[in-house]
């Protein structure tokens, strides 16, 4: 299987240069002629927008936000009582020797991670700052903080109703818990609905925002930092699609393989390279922390409906950034090696912790203290590329050389990202299609052959659409986590009388 899976992508890729010196704009206009009618229906469906004070606010927003809240405090505030829990779980603390699974807590944590932490981290949070002002860095923190417990309850659900086959392979998500959660409650054909809707949803996501946007924005960044490979992309994604072909043969061990070890490498050295401007930026930092809440709040702007603005800044780029409560965390964490599915919820809740609540607030801080912020300030950037300039520009005022190291971490960040949602992917065609070899062979060369023409397109509608199928997931989500919250809570309880048990053995 594997052999055959090399030789057609090398097949494939031997006749890629000539497809791309033939024609790449006439790739663009038509996939863009064929998919804008298609993108533009789906998004004014997913993104439909309601005014508040003279803004339009997407309802999917809204709904995302306000779930968080509502299992924050349903769940009483467990994204705080717990979080010593749950870095004790990571470092496998309460995990049995011969639990059933894949991978370790802190692989799927790591997986799920390489999935979210990226571009959003880089690019969205100058977007949302520059259009929003310094006050919409609280909401997107604030956002991600409730996200927590969002996180935590869908990936209780995703490993409690996870399949183990015979051979150990784990097959897991939102799809699972919609359709065999549901018929539990008497919902059955509900939850088949829905369960189909997501895994369709989620193929479409993988393929565009998870992939084509990604190593798009991954070539761009390289291009305009090197000057190389400027109307050659194809090379680029060629080169990264042969990279991720090799990673994503090997499944979901592979992929946790890697990303455990390059996560942390990339996270703790944009993490240091932050603080390290932040130190000496360190006479600014009062004055820019007392501006984010200031702005946040500012009275005029509740008046005028900036308040809005903000508002809406902040909780599309958390949404954006870590994916709490769309549903594609669930896969890679119900891969983990567990007895006890909420183990795994706690697992979890560090995910937008670490990648909203830690690098978010560090890359808003970095673009504020610096002045950087003040050259762009009110202005609607064009696209992620100006917003990953915007970062690199406030590094690159502290560290001249950094926006080297930027241009390497966000083609890293995006390869992360790329090979945890190949997986998704792959999953959600497992359950459409079940363990079906060819289908997968099939999904996986797709994937591959996307990687090289995000990189050598424009794509507009493609990323659109794509966006529109990413958001989509939420909805089917959401109403498997309210209606299945009473399993969530008996399985907390379980795990929670297990740690004392632990504990009081000690």
């Amino acid at each position: 299987m594997r052999k055959l899976t090399i030789c057609l992508f090398l097949l494939i890729f031997t006749a890629l240069p000539a497809f791309a010196e033939e024609a790449p704009l006439s790739v663009d206009a038509r996939l863009d002629s064929v998919l804008r009618p298609f993108a533009d229906s789906i998004s004014k469906v997913v993104f439909y927008s309601i005014p508040v004070a003279g803004q339009s606010i997407p309802v999917v927003l809204l709904l995302l936000a306000g779930t968080s809240l509502i299992l924050t405090f349903y769940f009483k505030f467990v994204n705080l009582r717990a979080i010593g829990t749950a870095f004790r779980t990571v470092a496998g603390k309460y995990t049995d020797k011969d639990a059933p699974g894949e991978i370790t807590h802190f692989q799927a944590l790591s997986a799920a991670l390489s999935a979210t932490v990226g571009l959003g981290n880089i690019a969205g949070v100058a977007i949302a700052i520059c259009a929003g002002g310094p006050g919409a860095a609280f909401w997107m923190i604030l956002v991600g903080f409730l996200g927590m417990t969002s996180k935590f309850c869908e990936c209780t659900l995703g490993v409690k109703y996870r399949k183990i086959d015979a051979l150990g392979k784990v097959s897991g998500g939102a799809m699972y818990y919609l359709s065999q959660g549901l018929k539990e409650r008497g919902m059955g054909t509900v939850g088949k609905v829905l369960a189909v809707f997501f895994a369709v949803m989620c193929v479409g996501g993988a393929l565009g925002a998870g992939n084509m946007f990604q190593v798009n924005q991954a070539q761009a960044q390289f291009s305009s930092v090197t000057g190389m490979l400027v109307d050659q992309g194809w090379i680029f994604g060629l080169i990264v699609s042969v990279l991720v072909g090799a990673v994503i043969i090997g499944g979901i061990r592979s992929i946790a393989r890697v990303t455990s070890t390059l996560v942390p490498l990339m996270c703790g050295i944009y993490i240091a390279a932050a603080i390290v401007v932040l130190i000496m930026n360190i006479g600014a930092v009062p004055a820019v922390f007392s501006r984010i809440i200031t702005e946040a709040f500012k009275p005029d702007a509740i008046i005028t409906g900036g308040f809005i603005a903000v508002f809406i800044q902040g909780i599309k780029r958390a949404a954006f950034s870590n994916e709490a409560g769309v549903g594609s965390a669930p896969i890679a964490h119900s891969a983990v090696k567990t007895n006890h599915p909420a183990s795994e919820g706690l697992v979890a809740l560090l995910e937008p912790f670490f990648d909203t609540v830690v690098v978010c607030s560090l890359t808003a801080f970095v673009i504020l203290s610096t002045g950087t912020y003040d050259d762009y300030a009110g202005q609607s950037l064009a696209s992620w590329e100006v917003g990953v300039e915007v970062t690199s520009q406030a590094f690159g005022s502290a560290i001249p050389w950094f926006p080297y190291v930027l241009m390497v971490a966000v083609i890293l960040f995006a390869f992360s990202t790329m090979i945890s949602w190949s997986y998704y992917g792959e999953r959600a065609i497992t359950y459409l299609f079940g363990d079906n070899k060819a289908v997968l062979l099939g999904y996986r060369i797709l994937f591959c052959l996307c990687t090289v023409l995000g990189a050598s397109a424009s794509l507009g509608s493609v990323i659109d659409a794509s966006d529109a199928m990413f958001f989509a997931m939420v909805v089917p989500n959401l109403i498997g986590l309210y209606l299945l919250l009473p399993v969530v809570k008996a399985e907390t309880a379980k795990f929670m009388a297990h740690v004392k048990e632990v504990e009081s053995g000690e």
